[in-house]
């Protein structure tokens, strides 16, 4: 039986077992220690830019706590309401909860599939009428490494004057206008787990733009412990810290993560050329020059009627031939744990999600295997 051709497997580099063993051979296997102070440097060096300004990373143990965290720096608290993009992985909603706030949905735009600049406002307005306040953070997602339309979302945001939590979990390496992905809102978030451009096996981190929020951050992100000679606790804090050896996995991966950059899009590259004149495929691709996505995922959306087939019908079919693919994020308003929240909603992620498809796209593929899908793909 042939081996499975996997949707996205993480790609060691060769210098993250040098980091590990580093590690062990000085005992340092606790959540703290070398290889994490040089892996927020590495990010730290890689982000930043003349466009960004100064940026100071902090290495946790998921894009999830980052998200957490990001929101406790905010001062979102019992009673606020945060306005999420609703086609987005669930932990983007999720971390509003865990505050005791409520979560605001807003569809896409057609172009990126990201958060609507103009829905967005609408939403904000509504909002005041209706509840007499503001909502206290917005928290636009970079789907699938395509970058947010997010020069348009900032202007709103500082119109408002909300802040900006800015989701780039799937994203890094991406850009709008020169920039780095992760670097424009108040604070930005990336996860390191074993699916992503670059893994740390499980692992995230919060982006700040001033050392006293990243020190901050820290601070809650290990216990919130007081300085004193003891452990003395005046808040409540979080076991949030990446460890040792998971930060010298993400070491190693940063010398390759400008190769796995690379090959992902000339994954895309190819999944784009080989399916061009193939009736009702059409491949997500960058809106315009302003958008360089990492295509971190490479996608596709199925006209049923021009290509005679559905999403879940080439999915089955991938399946068969032992090809793994999955169907686009089910968005948060579909979901039986939001269904009460509010939404602002012309349709465009609900279509979406009924007829898109990610197809395999990590950076060990091959483009003998890159064929063998586009032939499941293609009619017979």
């Amino acid at each position: 039986m042939k081996e499975r051709i996997r949707l996205s497997l993480a790609q060691m580099g060769g210098k993250e077992l040098d980091f590990i063993k580093e590690a062990f051979d000085t005992n340092w296997v606790t959540s703290l220690g070398p290889n994490v102070t040089c892996f927020e440097s590495d990010l730290e060096e890689y982000l930043t830019s003349e466009k960004s300004g100064e940026l100071h990373v902090v290495a946790l143990n998921s894009g999830t706590s980052a998200l957490h965290l990001g929101l406790l720096l905010l001062g979102v608290g019992v009673g606020d309401e945060v306005i999420c993009q609703s086609f987005t992985f669930c932990a983007s909603a999720n971390v509003v909860g865990y505050l005791g706030a409520r979560p605001v949905f807003v569809d896409s735009e057609a172009k990126s599939w990201n958060m609507d600049p103009d829905l967005l406002e609408e939403a904000i307005r509504d909002r005041l009428k209706k509840s007499g306040k503001l909502p206290k953070a917005i928290i636009p997602t970079h789907l699938y490494g395509m970058p947010v339309d997010i020069q348009a979302i900032l202007e709103v945001a500082t119109r408002y004057e909300i802040p900006v939590l800015e989701d780039a979990a799937e994203a890094i390496g991406s850009e709008y206008m020169g920039q780095k992905c992760g670097t424009f809102g108040r604070f930005g978030v990336f996860s390191f787990n074993g699916n992503k451009m670059i893994t740390t096996s499980a692992g995230g981190a919060l982006i700040c733009h001033s050392k006293e929020e990243a020190e901050k951050a820290l601070y809650y992100a290990t216990q919130a412990r007081d300085k004193a000679p003891y452990y003395q606790h005046s808040q409540a804090g979080y076991n949030y810290r990446m460890s040792n050896i998971c930060a010298g996995i993400g070491r190693g991966q940063m010398y390759a993560l400008e190769k796995h950059i690379e090959r992902r899009r000339a994954i895309h590259a190819f999944y784009s050329e080989k399916l061009r004149e193939c009736p009702g495929i059409h491949v997500m691709s960058n809106p315009d020059d302003r958008f360089q996505s990492n295509f971190w995922m490479s996608c596709i959306l199925v006209d049923p009627i021009l290509s005679q087939h559905t999403n879940l019908q080439i999915r089955n079919k991938l399946d068969a031939a032992r090809i793994d693919s999955a169907l686009l994020w089910k968005p948060m308003h579909l979901q039986p744990l939001f269904r009460k929240a509010p939404m602002y909603d012309r349709q465009v992620c609900t279509d979406l999600f009924s007829t898109g498809l990610c197809l395999p796209s990590g950076s060990m593929l091959t483009d003998d295997l890159l064929t063998e899908i586009i032939n499941e793909i293609l009619p017979d």
